[in-house]
């Protein structure tokens, strides 16, 4: 079904592409809650029903047509301009909007290429540290910000030989508003860690736990971005008030080495249309990018000032600019009788681009892996078609990216959010890093893919029924994080971009943190200088203390 063009200053109908049903009703994908106050979860959104969509689902995927398929299987293809025909075997790119029995919300969506064989088996890892004494640590029981006090528990009792520790835990107590409030936001900055909760932004010392610093925010912090400056600055949105019809639409600059708050301004409007519906933000340099429900702003971190926006850029309307390490892009609508889609290079000052690459017809982009290189999830809704597709500094395809297995990526892309950088995928010169989802009970793996020929290079599983997701990528190594099981502790790994036996670089305690590290649901997850840092997204905010930041070291 052709979607009819609209006024320029108009975002587009949502063509569903990367948009998924809303979440399940509770019970479903959840955690059972235990005894353990801090192992019980918050869902990371509102309690409603899913939003029917006509969505992607299971199908067979042959390249996007007119497109190079360097990389991609041909056996059972049909030609280009010819009419697709049933395959006679499973060979491209599957997508499911939703997995029975798998969370789904927030997510860029599901896709899979073929169904491995056998069962995985659990990695060899490398390395280990002796146990020594038992450190206690600090349950924290607070008022908001994470900072009270409470008695003090072994959170290394039942520690085993060869496991690291558990360094301290923070817990939050809010009496908060009946859906529950967010605490996405998670930054290592210098020697403290610091984490969003509601209205407030605080540090905590990495080596002890200890508040270094809270700023209050008037209203509720509503938008937030990884991404800082050099200079360790970033840009928080929060509401212009506190009621159910507030906007999120307010940004402030936060420097988080100290904690002081720089300027403060409102998001101009850029028409009619333009509706602040959970914006999306990105940094690069000095630039940073506010993009909502189809239309796109930038502006400067230093001052605020506003560089470009969508409204008055030339020919195609950026819905969305995405920006990371030194690159921004251009999402953008063409208001033809197709609402084409087209991607160019945008230069973060000017917003001026020099390439351009136009998607197939109906084609979007439903998530971004990374900008250097450039590499682009697209798909057609109508067709249920997709494909991963990578972009060289000029904008030209180099491949199309094909393997075996379910796929998942968590790319914050909900019904009104714009595309970001997507978070549980990396990304590191010629190689990208996807995990895939497992069967129940079953393993899941990280797959690495070679981004010059788009196949895959090797497959390191899980093992046990675990689960295993990247966390970065550089210098030639991945550091991927083994999830923790109620018996078990998580793992940080490293494993070699050109692939071999991991090598542990972290093994949590089991015992008592097991249980508490296996119910942070949907965490913020980093890891820097030898620590993991593992936090809540979203809190019930009932007034009883909620588990809200653990902290893993040698």
């Amino acid at each position: 079904m052709t979607e009819p063009p609209q006024p320029p200053n108009q975002p587009p109908t949502p063509s569903g592409y990367g948009h998924l049903p809303g979440p399940p009703q509770p019970g479903y994908g959840y955690p059972q809650q235990g005894d353990n106050p801090y192992a019980q979860q918050p869902p990371t959104q509102p309690m409603q029903q899913p939003v029917p969509q006509s969505g992607p689902q299971q199908g067979y995927f042959p390249p996007p047509p007119g497109m190079p398929t360097a990389g991609m299987p041909t056996a059972g293809m049909y030609p280009v301009g010819g009419a697709p025909q049933p395959p006679k075997k499973k060979t491209a790119v599957i997508v499911a909007a939703a997995v029975a029995g798998v969370l789904v919300l927030g997510t860029g969506g599901y896709f899979a290429f073929l169904s491995g064989d056998g069962d995985p088996k659990q990695p060899v890892a490398q390395g280990s540290t002796p146990a020594d004494a038992k450190p206690s640590a600090s349950v924290d029981n607070g008022d908001g910000s994470g900072n009270g006090s409470e008695p003090t528990e072994d959170l290394n009792a039942g520690r085993k030989q060869g496991e690291d520790k558990t360094l301290w835990l923070k817990t939050a107590k809010i009496d908060g508003p009946g859906l529950g409030v967010d605490s996405a936001g998670q930054w290592i900055v210098g020697g403290t860690v610091v984490k969003s909760v509601w209205k407030n932004l605080t540090a905590y010392g990495i080596a002890d736990g200890k508040e270094k610093w809270t700023l209050a925010f008037p209203t509720p912090v509503c938008s937030v971005t990884k991404q800082t400056t050099a200079e360790g600055k970033t840009v928080v949105m929060f509401k212009d008030g506190d009621g159910d019809s507030a906007t999120c639409n307010q940004m402030k600059q936060v420097d988080l080495k100290t904690g002081k708050e720089g300027w403060t301004k409102e998001v101009p409007k850029e028409g009619l249309f333009d509706i602040m519906t959970s914006p999306s933000l990105g940094i690069t340099g000095d630039t940073v990018a506010v993009s909502r429900s189809g239309t796109a702003s930038a502006f400067k971190v230093s001052t605020g000032d506003k560089l470009f926006g969508s409204a008055t850029a030339e020919g195609c309307k950026p819905d969305a600019y995405v920006a990371d390490k030194g690159k921004m892009i251009a999402l953008a609508t063409c208001y033809d009788d197709d609402l084409t889609g087209e991607v160019s290079d945008a230069d973060p000052v000017t917003g001026k681009k020099t390439w351009t690459f136009r998607l197939p017809a109906k084609y979007k982009v439903g998530a971004v892996y990374s900008l250097d290189p450039l590499v682009l999830d697209i798909g057609n809704q109508d067709k249920k078609e997709r494909a991963i597709v990578v972009l060289g500094p000029d904008g030209k395809q180099r491949a199309t990216v094909s393997g075996e297995g379910s796929f998942a990526t968590e790319c914050a892309n909900g019904l009104f959010r714009s595309v970001e950088i997507c978070a549980t995928t990396a990304v590191d010169a010629g190689t990208l890093y996807m995990p895939t989802v497992a069967a129940p009970g079953k393993a899941n793996e990280i797959v690495a893919f070679d981004l010059g020929t788009g196949k895959a290079k090797w497959r390191t599983p899980a093992g046990d029924g675990r689960t295993i997701v990247p966390l970065s990528a550089a210098n030639g190594q991945l550091i991927a994080y083994r999830k923790a099981t109620s018996d078990q502790g998580g793992e940080v790994l490293s494993i070699p971009a050109a692939g071999g036996t991991p090598t542990a670089l972290l093994r949590n305690p089991s015992g008592t943190s097991a249980p508490i590290e296996s119910s942070f649901f949907t965490p913020v997850v980093d890891y820097a200088d030898g620590r993991l840092f593992v936090s809540q997204s979203r809190l019930l905010a009932k007034g009883t203390a909620e588990k809200l930041l653990m902290v893993f070291g040698k």
